[in-house]
């Protein structure tokens, strides 16, 4: 729960808080062999670290512990110091590997430590609710490792790397897609580096400067978006929601106006996908909103907002503990009360079936 400038109170869910192991130490503990003999990249291993260092310094336990790593940490900082009610939590792996069994091994150790330290911690287990990683490069082993959490209670949607050898509406990609339709499990996109073979974050290559990097990394969700509608993924599963987990909301309207102006004379070259591209939106299309979009405090921020009805496509995300992690007290202050309440909870928790409590939501 959050007090606003004006005095008004409203509940708060974090969409995207991300967790870690401690050490790979600790993230072999959880493989098993052949795996856990071999080598595997290092959270730390990334071309763009930011200047002033990755994380937030109040992030880092007082044993050291890794950021985001420790359950009592994260949890005085969450729901003691933010003021969050519940957190949507994404355990950072590592990208795709080389290696696709090696991949889906590494995702599986990050569930097993989601659910076994996190989501069913005695104290805090009931505020917190979980995304399940997959690989995407070994599409029959995402599939168990679905079939395997997706009747977990705390369990609400499945994760896959921004960082794709192909886009996501490619048919390899449709029995993913399908599965997690059928067991009600949205599905988050998130930004993850590490690997080594990760594409360059731009059409034109790698950027020289993390700032570069930063600014158009998150084009690489409109990629896969536009992809998507093209290909017809959102027609052929008319149930099958995608968070864009690193923002790019503010990237949205440009170009589906784009698409619809392109889009509307060549329909006849996608029959499978017969609507106007911004027809898919909504219900399918969401945003984790993080402090690094949009127009900021411009007096036109709520009106921004509510083109191409991102009002009902944006939650609010934190990233923590990221540096650049959002501070809820410092929305705009132009977006009106309605998109403020969906923004702080109402679309994440219609989304992701989360209940708050009725004084919560009244305040």
């Amino acid at each position: 729960m959050i007090e606003h400038a004006d005095g008004t109170r409203t509940p708060l869910i974090d969409a995207s808080v991300h967790i870690f192991h401690p050490s790979n130490k600790d993230l072999r503990s959880f493989l098993r062999e052949p795996f856990k003999s071999r080598g595997f990249p290092d959270y730390e291993m990334d071309w763009y670290q930011a200047p002033g260092g990755e994380y937030l310094p109040s992030a880092v336990g007082p044993n050291r512990e890794y950021p985001g790593s420790s359950v009592e940490i994260v949890a005085e900082e969450l729901f003691s110091k933010r003021g969050v009610d519940v957190a949507v939590l994404h355990p950072m792996g590592r990208g795709i590997m080389p290696d696709r069994h090696l991949g889906s091994a590494l995702h599986a150790a990050h569930n097993e430590m989601l659910v076994s330290r996190w989501l069913e911690s005695d104290e805090f287990g009931d505020r917190f609710r979980g995304t399940i990683r997959v690989n995407p490069d070994d599409i029959a082993g995402a599939l168990r490792e679905l079939a395997k959490w997706r009747d977990h209670p705390r369990v609400v949607q499945i994760g896959v790397p921004l960082q794709s050898r192909e886009l996501y509406g490619k048919p390899q990609f449709w029995p993913l897609w399908e599965a997690a339709a059928e067991a009600n499990l949205p599905v988050a996109v998130h930004i993850e580096v590490g690997s080594g073979i990760a594409y360059p974050p731009t059409p034109s290559g790698n950027t020289r400067t993390y700032e570069q990097y930063v600014s158009f990394m998150a084009l690489n969700y409109i990629y896969h978006l536009m992809n998507m509608i093209a290909e017809g993924v959102f027609e052929r599963f008319p149930t099958v929601k995608f968070v864009w987990a690193d923002g790019a909301a503010d990237f949205l309207t440009p170009f589906i106006w784009r698409m619809d102006t392109f889009g509307r004379p060549h329909l006849e070259q996608t029959p499978w996908a017969p609507r106007i591209p911004s027809d898919y939106l909504p219900g399918h299309t969401y945003f984790v909103q993080g402090s690094l979009d949009g127009p900021g405090d411009a007096d036109y921020a709520g009106e921004w907002m509510s083109f191409t009805g991102k009002d009902d496509m944006v939650m609010f995300g934190s990233s923590y503990p990221h540096w650049q992690c959002a501070d809820v007290r410092k929305l705009p202050p132009a977006l009106s009360s309605e998109q403020r309440e969906k923004l702080c909870w109402r679309n994440a928790a219609n989304l992701y079936g989360i209940d708050i409590a009725a004084d919560l939501a009244r305040s």
